[in-house]
């Protein structure tokens, strides 16, 4: 092991020694995913570290402490300087560059938690993305020198370490972040061809014959969607075959996957997706990219008329390394009328902490059914502190049928019938024009066995029966409004729209608080859930309920003006 660090110590050395370019060869195009809430926080000198909101003053962002933390290690990223660069201005700029600098102060020697390909490959990424806003104007503070030489550095170190990021989709990322680098400092990448060849390797144990990718995560999808795009477009004639088929495959994938208002279904720790980043990312693939109408997508069903969506989790959660980002939300659902998101789940709390993180995984934060407040999988303990869901279920069925003017999904899982004998059944249909979802939640047992597994849990407890919670999460922009006998509550969007969500009497109808959790919102957003609550007394226990739109649904002027800001 010594031998192979003084090893890397000499290449290290020879690499400071390397010339370097006096000026950028070739300047990204400015990408615009910054969040301007969180860069109006670092401005003031606010900053969000492990779910806390730390006033820093004038300190550096690398002065507040361990960067052992996740968000601590995370910083080495410089998704930050998006957020400073979506206000843009002097004040943004400098305080970009007095961080930035610092960085190179601090770690650029190899120090610290950030030399990892991972890590390295996405600070190269926005280093090189955000090169022209730190250039466009003089700053006194700016040091153009020390810049480049960092991310030469930087660039020859990662070209000899992708290959030992941790999975598959992180070499793609890695690979491209290599590839730009290599373009911006020297107007072309260096050894094309391998680079190529290495690409079309990770794309192979990355991308499945559908499109799909192992952690079902709609936005990494996206990720790895705009890596491969990014990566064809330096790479020109040298781009294999296999790279182009994956991303003519993950395209309909995609466009399947995504809200009628634009937005990803947020599952497994994904997020909307940057406004515009999707279309971007579309329209430089080319080609028409049909989303499938039928079937699975990637374990997610689709349910789409006029200008309503549903998209249900409809598969088991991922297993594996990709574990550790799952979420307990199989056959929860997500539906957006127009450019408004109606029924929403919690969301990733990954960027406001541990414990929201932990919360937004568990299936009480989805718009599904669970029993007696447990998840339908739990956390277990992995390696490095790391939590992987276990114990989820072991099948999950799904079938569509369209039918009468009547799209149809049913779907089971069978989570629960170890421990109570019950299976959940989810049954979802959206008619002919989208206006109206019809759904079922049955709770059944499939014989003899799980007869005598429910019988012992509806007796085990104070109460007979087995308790059970409907849960529906509304998007922070839906006022939701119950009717003075609390069987049925009004949803009123910021459209005008009105949704009337009712159920047959089989459970008790009322409002709880919920939250909002979206890396966009530099805080957690106090929000609203209709819940359905009851109990299962017998060994089948449906229940029926609704979401009809009010009126005759046209759409409001206020629902098309694009001047308003994003919903998300």
């Amino acid at each position: 092991m010594q031998r192979i660090w003084g090893l890397e110590r000499l290449r290290w050395r020879a690499d400071a020694r390397a010339p370097v370019p006096d000026a950028l060869a070739r300047l990204a195009e400015p990408d615009g995913f910054g969040a301007p809430a969180r860069g109006r926080d670092l401005l003031a000198g606010r900053h969000h570290r492990a779910g806390q909101l730390v006033e820093a003053g004038d300190r550096s962002i690398w002065a507040l402490g361990p960067d052992t933390d996740p968000q601590g290690a995370a910083l080495h990223r410089f998704g930050w300087i998006d957020d400073l660069s979506s206000l843009g201005g002097p004040v943004a700029r400098d305080l970009a560059w007095s961080w930035l600098l610092d960085w190179i102060a601090r770690y650029g020697d190899g120090r610290g938690s950030g030399w990892t390909p991972e890590a390295t490959a996405a600070r190269l990424s926005r280093w090189v993305a955000q090169a022209g806003w730190l250039s466009e104007a003089a700053s006194p503070r700016a040091d153009m020198p020390s810049f480049l030489r960092s991310l030469s550095l930087q660039s020859r170190w990662l070209a000899r370490h992708w290959s030992r990021a941790s999975g598959a989709p992180e070499r793609i990322a890695a690979l491209t972040a290599l590839l730009w680098a290599e373009t911006a400092l020297h107007g072309e990448p260096r050894q094309p061809t391998q680079r190529a060849a290495a690409l079309a390797r990770a794309v192979a144990e990355a991308v499945g014959p559908d499109g799909g990718i192992a952690s079902r995560a709609p936005e990494a999808l996206l990720d790895l969607f705009c890596a491969l795009g990014e990566a064809a477009a330096i790479l020109g004639p040298d781009t294999t075959p296999e790279h182009r088929n994956a991303i003519n495959r993950i395209a309909p994938l995609l466009r399947a996957l995504r809200h009628a208002d634009g937005g990803l279904a947020r599952f497994h720790g994904g997020g909307r997706g940057a406004p515009g980043r999707l279309d971007r990312a579309l329209a430089r693939a080319g080609g028409p990219g049909v989303p499938p109408l039928s079937g699975s997508c990637m374990g997610y069903a689709r349910l789409a008329v006029g200008r309503s969506t549903v998209l249900l989790d409809a598969a088991k959660p991922p297993s594996g390394p990709r574990a550790t980002g799952a979420h307990a939300s199989t056959l929860a659902f997500e539906m957006t009328c127009g450019r408004r998101p109606l029924i929403v789940n919690c969301g990733s709390g990954l960027h406001h902490g541990p414990d929201w993180r932990r919360a937004g995984r568990a299936t009480l934060s989805h718009s599904t059914l669970c029993l007696e407040g447990l998840s339908s999988a739990r956390l277990g303990r992995g390696a490095d502190g790391a939590e992987p869901l276990v114990e989820g279920p072991r099948e999950v069925l799904s079938h569509r049928t369209d039918a009468d003017g009547l799209q149809r999904i049913e779907a089971s899982h069978d989570a629960w019938r170890a421990g109570f004998g019950l299976t959940h059944d989810r049954r979802l249909g959206l008619d002919r024009d989208g206006g109206a979802l019809v759904g079922e939640d049955l709770l059944t047992t499939l014989g003899p066995a799980d007869e005598r597994a429910f019988d012992a849990a509806s007796h085990a407890g104070r109460d007979p029966g087995v308790s059970f919670v409907i849960r529906f999460h509304l998007h922070p922009d839906v006022a939701p409004e119950l009717d003075a006998q609390a069987t049925s509550a009004l949803l009123r969007l910021r459209s005008g729209e009105v949704w009337r969500l009712a159920h047959d009497g089989g459970a008790r109808l009322a409002l709880a608080p919920s939250v909002y959790l979206e890396k966009s919102r530099p805080r957690p957003v106090p929000t609203q859930q209709v819940v359905l609550s009851g109990r299962a007394m017998a060994y089948a226990t449906l229940v029926r309920w609704s979401l009809v739109r009010m009126g005759d649904g046209v759409p409001a002027p206020r629902d098309l003006w694009r001047g308003e800001d994003d919903p998300a």
